[in-house]
């Protein structure tokens, strides 16, 4: 009778819960969230904060700018803007411009060429900022985990390593959802971001802070992880360029929480900048190693390509429809590849990308190759050790009291419901198999797949709760484990960003960024917040 009565319990409050959101969600749409009113943040005057990652690093190694003039320049936005967005949640500027003071002695020190000087410091002075998941020295590591917010990094993660011995100046760490699990990026100890283009909108997740950092001018590069999407979802919203390379190109080494087992497999580091050019040097940086496994000295003929592009799933009814302003967004660049480029374009309709959600549920709660379970999420949440009831959390939350964001205890609470499931996984293994044996062979070594980054534009903040599998447009390259770039392709009606994914073959990474390079010459790419 116990168990029976836990269970009636339990059931009840998973209604409640999803009565409780439905409310929320209704009360979003009707009254637009909390009245920050339909601000956006202040256009760019200052001319250093519209150049690349690669412009800037030129000029400075030339001397013709002073590394410290950049960082005090950057320092100077942020403390303008970050606080309207909250991209940015701990500072280093004292740092910052120690190490932008002795990169400037060290070019009056050392006059060897500027060829030499590229070789050794690719991107020397540029400013950088980082994803609070990842280890930076010094600073905070939490992933906006209450229980860890005493945790400060001894040491960075092999990424930010990799791009500090490059040259890079990081500036700060940036906001994150609460574990990284949820497309919106708000916790219990920065609070929430907003985007820059609408502050009353949502800056995705779980890189969100890097996303709206970037997009408001506060960095011009920055390191983001996606196992669903979290780095292109936040630069599409926030109208950036994202890159989720091939899967083992790029060491996740350093950053909490860490994937374990198959879900390695789907985790992926990877480059956010506004500008480009800044994605192939970025990639060489942070790859190590790994550069071995990518082809970026190929050349990239645009014009030989094969393009093909979906406008939408099919017709999943987990997912939103497409909004008609980003299919006709999509058609735009198809019909520019057509009869500008001159390029082959097919459409296509791949039947199983309607089943994108289940696919990526199903790979993440896979059992490894060692026969154990995925790490449980509920597990991450554990307290100093003592494990946490979610439904007691649930209870605490609608009293104020929790510790936790309500999409973490709807995570907790639905786990169980989507643990490892024998026939289902069978089943959408093999789906999985045949929808990643159909794409190889359509797109070969010399094709790209065109395809949205999301069903909406950036949704008003708390939306997301009504509409938690929309993630699954980008959650299902991470399951197919295909390079895949954002790219941004100008503004709404409403001022929000566009953007399309474009989607190449196992380590062809080269081919997306080489279109993405060509998609922000002939559609502008980055557009500053403000400015129209």
């Amino acid at each position: 009778m116990a168990s029976l009565f836990t269970a009636r319990i339990r059931f009840r409050l998973l209604q409640v819960m999803g009565f409780f959101i439905g409310l929320v969600g209704q009360a979003v749409r009707a009254f637009g969230g909390p009245k920050l009113g339909s601000m956006i943040t202040r256009p760019v005057s200052e001319p250093l904060l519209l150049l690349s990652g690669v412009q800037l690093a030129k000029l400075i190694r030339q001397r013709k700018v002073k590394c410290i003039d950049v960082i005090q320049a950057y320092i100077n936005r942020i403390m303008d803007v970050n606080p309207l967005i909250n991209g940015i949640v701990k500072y280093r500027f004292e740092e910052a411009k120690k190490e932008a003071h002795a990169v400037d002695m060290k070019l009056l020190e050392n006059w060897e060429d500027d060829a030499t000087l590229e070789k050794k410091w690719p991107f020397l002075g540029v400013p950088l900022t980082v994803k609070e998941a990842f280890q930076l020295q010094g600073t905070p590591n939490t992933s906006g985990l209450v229980n860890r917010r005493n945790v400060i990094s001894k040491t960075d993660a092999t990424v930010v390593a990799l791009l500090k011995e490059a040259g890079a100046i990081p500036l700060g760490i940036t906001n994150c959802s609460e574990l990284c699990m949820w497309y919106e990026s708000s916790n219990k100890i920065y609070g929430r971001s907003n985007n820059p283009y609408d502050l009353q909108h949502i800056v995705g997740g779980s890189s969100g802070g890097e996303g709206c950092t970037l997009a408001a001018a506060c960095s011009v590069i920055g390191v983001g992880s996606d196992i669903g999407g979290s780095i292109r979802m936040p630069a599409f919203f926030n109208g950036i360029f994202g890159h989720k390379p091939s899967p083992g190109v790029v060491s996740n080494q350093g950053q909490f929480p860490m994937a374990r087992g198959v879900q390695e497999l789907f985790l992926c580091t990877g480059p956010m900048c506004r500008y480009a050019e800044d994605l192939v040097p970025m990639l060489r940086v942070m790859a190590g190693p790994g550069i071995k496994k990518l082809k970026l000295d190929e050349k990239v003929n645009l014009k030989d390509l094969k393009f093909y592009w979906m406008e939408h799933d099919g017709g999943s009814l987990l997912m939103s429809r497409v909004d008609q302003e980003l299919i006709m967004a999509q058609k735009k660049v198809v019909a520019h590849l057509e009869t500008v480029l001159g390029a082959s374009v097919q459409h296509v309709k791949l039947k199983q990308m309607k089943y994108s959600f289940q696919l990526w549920i199903t790979m993440m709660s896979a059992k490894g190759h060692d026969g154990k379970e995925a790490v449980k999420f509920i597990d991450l949440l554990n307290s100093h050790g003592k494990p946490i009831s979610p439904l007691w959390e649930l209870i605490k939350w609608c009293l104020g009291l929790s510790v936790h964001t309500i999409p973490v205890i709807g995570l907790a609470l639905l786990e169980e419901k989507f643990k490892y499931d024998t026939e289902k996984y069978k089943k959408f293994k093999a789906m999985k198999e045949s929808l990643l044996k159909e794409l190889v062979e359509m797109l070969g070594d010399d094709g790209v797949f065109l395809y949205p980054s999301h069903p909406t534009v950036a949704p008003k903040h708390h939306v997301p709760l009504t509409r938690p599998y929309n993630f699954a447009y980008t959650g299902v390259f991470n399951a197919l484990g295909l390079p895949v770039t954002q790219c941004p392709l100008g503004l709404n009606t409403k001022g929000l960003p566009l953007g399309i994914q474009v989607v190449a073959g196992p380590f062809n990474d080269h081919l997306t960024l080489a279109v993405a390079q060509y998609l922000e010459k002939s559609f502008g790419g980055w557009v500053c917040p403000g400015k129209f």
